[in-house]
């Protein structure tokens, strides 16, 4: 959940007293590792379950998390995200044998139902799902920042280090999408399930390879994050989402390399834990600091365990998808831990148990099969099927041992499952917890069916016949509503096709009504060219823009046909869209209502409307977009 008692570096002593710090901790940690300090007992697994909160009215975002954190303040395992729509729970460490599964899916179930029955007094729900397709740009601005000391000053942290204006994003798949946002709170999109796994110092190595190389396929499998903001993109979009989000590099000219903070890393672990937290205080400037009243060197001396706090919130600023974790047993003795963070939140609970039991089962598996998976893959392969499952899901085909070309059903079917079930079987998980989870990933593999696949179709389907916005209020209902009853996703019905009472066309910001793709003509164009490409596209209005994509006019269809007519009268060559268009049109902002935009162009008596954000135009709305909103209103009516 990270250390919350942290601060913005504010000058050079206290980023000195800090840096001291984190390098007496890196002394301390390979201190502890050469001389066997660390638990090699009875090995647990952990759980941390993210989730978007939304509004029952409209399944929109409910920016509620602080209200819900005071409504549940006895609960210590309930702790707020970076938004004020997400909260995550902290799941009890289990023990890795016999029934942890069940008590894992058990525990989960019943804090959610909790959350839940709390949430909904303040009219809110939760909802299980790796990015939540009714979020908006809008809901990332930071008057939706959790108000707490650690993400003002994560947030500030990585706006320093900025190299360019703006963070950016640019990620496609069916649709694209390019925007500029000005705080890396867009991070904010991701909801995940991560999972843990215990392992000893001297495994570790060994461990993390197979975490790594096991990171595609799993997260193929599982994939639950193709929408943002109404685009359909990747599979599991939280990937680019997240490195995006909060990357301060900028373009160069050169080729000097910089990575991000969040990444699948460059290469086999080697020899130890330590080239990781090495690797990562050499690339990455330190983002926050600690007040460290500890001097871990001190407690080594006096055989005392440290906590390693600089070390640790250093580690909570690199977001590795397989991150390293440092921890103290209940004993007293330090452990080392594997968290995997490429699982997304959701279809169920059920999915989510299952993907973990696949993972930690797989690694066992694998660690009992194979000596060094060095041997059998190149790192180049791995991640490239990292970055391949996050593209294409569970219609990607992965390189894997020995440079064998397998699709990830067929790899997930035929090689993971049976040797998850003989690590799980290895760690002496009962055979009926082993059946359950397993039968869900070998019938979703069967199916070829995931929760990103399920919201891909159903959304496509919507989008063919309704707005946008009422698609993903009737796609996101529809994930609340299913994920209720703990069907496993891949059995999910495709949404019904019909109005809901969840979507009220009166509510909408014209952000979430106007047209984003439409032609545009300049003031030199000649009025022959700009009327065909009119009655190409059978519109009536056509913004005129510059070469910056400030809007400087309009013209409409009727003003285009009678100069083309004056002009044939009068037998002049060539009439040009600045002599006719309307200078200076009536525009509106994006975060207007609908019923802001219909009294305008009611009063005006105008068919078209301009939407303009900063001089720049990014959208219109014509009459013609009202009727299609009143027929959904009368159908909604008759029903």
């Amino acid at each position: 959940m990270g250390e919350q008692k942290v601060s913005l570096v504010e000058d050079s002593q206290q980023m000195n007293r800090f840096i001291r710090a984190l390098l007496n901790d890196v002394k301390a940690l390979e201190y502890m590792l050469e001389n066997d300090w660390f638990n090699k007992d009875v090995m647990h697994i952990g759980a941390e379950q993210e989730m978007a909160l939304v509004d029952l009215k409209n399944y929109k975002p409910a920016c509620i998390a602080v209200e819900a954190m005071e409504k549940m303040s006895e609960y210590d395992w309930l702790e707020t995200e970076l938004a004020k729509f997400n909260l995550e729970i902290c799941l009890t460490p289990q023990r890795f044998a016999e029934d942890c599964f069940t008590k894992l899916h058990s525990e989960i179930s019943s804090r959610l139902d909790i959350i839940s029955a709390n949430l909904n007094e303040l009219g809110a729900d939760l909802v299980l799902t790796g990015i939540l397709p009714t979020l908006r740009k809008k809901n990332l601005e930071l008057d939706n920042l959790t108000p707490k000391k650690r993400y003002y000053a994560l947030m500030e942290g990585m706006r320093r280090q900025l190299i360019g204006s703006n963070f950016e994003l640019r990620l496609d798949g069916i649709d694209e999408m390019m925007l500029k946002h000005e705080s890396p709170l867009l991070e904010a999109v991701n909801t995940s399930f991560q999972v843990h796994l215990q392992v000893t110092p001297n495994e570790f190595v060994k461990m993390y390879n197979i975490s790594q190389a096991l990171t595609a396929p799993i997260m193929a499998i599982a994939a639950n994050s193709p929408l943002v903001f109404g685009k359909r993109l990747w599979h599991e979009s939280r990937i680019a989402m997240f490195q995006q989000a909060i990357d301060t590099r900028t373009t160069h000219n050169h080729m000097r390399e910089r990575s991000p903070r969040v990444n699948f890393g460059n290469r086999w672990l080697d020899k130890s834990i330590l080239e990781i937290y090495q690797e990562d205080i050499s690339r990455f400037r330190v983002l926050i600091s600690s007040d460290v009243e500890e001097d871990s060197l001190e407690s080594i001396e006096a055989g005392k365990t440290p906590h390693l706090r600089a070390l640790q919130v250093h580690n909570s600023t690199v977001y590795r998808w397989n991150r390293p974790c440092y921890g103290i047993s209940p004993n007293g003795k330090p452990h080392l831990r594997i968290e995997n963070r490429v699982i997304p939140s959701g279809p169920t609970v059920l999915d989510e148990v299952a993907n973990s039991a696949l993972w930690l089962g797989a690694m066992k598996g694998m660690d009992a099969e194979i000596e060094d998976i060095r041997t059998r893959m190149s790192f180049a392969d791995a991640r490239d099927n990292f970055v391949k499952a996050a593209k294409y899901g569970i219609d990607s085909k992965f390189t894997w041992f020995d440079d064998e070309k397998i699709t990830a059903c067929d790899l997930v079917k035929n090689k993971l499952v049976p040797m998850a079930r003989k690590g799980l079987l290895k760690m002496g998980v009962i055979q009926s917890d082993i059946d359950k989870y397993m039968q869900v990933i070998e019938e979703r593999a069967d199916a070829h069916m995931n929760g990103a696949r399920w919201m891909l179709r159903s959304y496509t389907h919507l989008k063919d016949q309704f707005p946008q916005a009422e698609s993903l209020t009737v796609l996101t209902h529809a994930i609340h509503e299913n994920q209720k009853s703990n069907t496993p996703g891949h059995k999910w019905p495709m949404p019904e096709v019909k109005s809901t009472q969840h979507f009220h066309p009166s509510e909408l910001k014209v952000s979430e009504f106007m047209q984003t793709d439409f032609q545009t003509v300049q003031k030199g164009d000649i009025l022959d060219f700009v009327a065909e490409l009119m009655a190409w596209g059978k519109v009536k209005f056509t913004p005129v823009e510059n070469s910056k994509a400030h809007l400087v006019g309009l013209v409409s269809s009727d003003q285009i046909l009678q100069s083309l007519t004056n002009a044939k009268r009068s037998k002049q060559e060539f009439v040009t869209v600045d002599q006719i268009m309307h200078r200076d049109p009536i525009t509106i902002d994006p975060e207007s209502s609908i019923q802001d935009a219909m009294k305008i162009m009611k009063e005006n008596k105008i068919g078209c409307l301009p939407v303009v954000q900063n001089d720049e135009l990014i959208g219109l709305i014509t009459e013609s977009d009202f009727i299609g909103v009143s027929r959904r209103l009368f159908d909604r009516a008759g029903d």
